[in-house]
């Protein structure tokens, strides 16, 4: 991000990191860099960094797939592989995916964008993070306003 910086002389849009800790990354050398404000920056996995981030207005959103979702087909994907189950047409919904050799049937499960407007109803509501995880003393008051009970 620092050279990208200084090859743009510190002029960015926005950025579309791959993860949350490449965002952070990017905040942290847009700050050295004095970039202000910060362009809208996203990132994917809904870490707890992130999520205050997000509340104190650094990170515009994050991308969050549901672990129990994402367990429960694993889960009967798998009990259905293992116990010679034909795997529900409803299960995948006609999707696949392209593997190189053939399309595999798949399950796609829908990420949803996390922002400081959904937080309670997400990643707090699913138990994957808790407001005592997100609300420490730093980031209380924006909680507070961003209605994180």
């Amino acid at each position: 991000m620092q050279g990208a910086l200084t090859a743009l002389g510190n002029k960015v849009d926005g950025v579309l990191a791959a993860n949350d800790g490449t965002a952070g990354g990017a905040i942290a050398a847009m700050k050295t860099a004095g970039v202000t404000p910060l362009p809208p920056i996203t990132g994917q996995d809904a870490e707890l960094a992130a999520i205050q981030r997000i509340l104190a207005g650094e990170q515009y959103m994050t991308v969050y797939k549901a672990i129990k979702a994402e367990a429960e087909a694993a889960a009967q994907l798998a009990y259905d592989l293992a116990f010679g189950v034909a795997v529900p047409s409803t299960m995948t919904n006609g999707k696949t995916v392209n593997n190189g050799a053939a399309d595999i049937k798949s399950v796609l499960l829908t990420p949803v964008a996390v922002t400081k407007s959904n937080i309670q109803s997400t990643v707090v509501a699913d138990g994957f993070w808790t407001k005592a995880d997100i609300c420490t003393s730093a980031y209380a008051s924006a909680c507070t306003a961003a209605g994180i009970s």
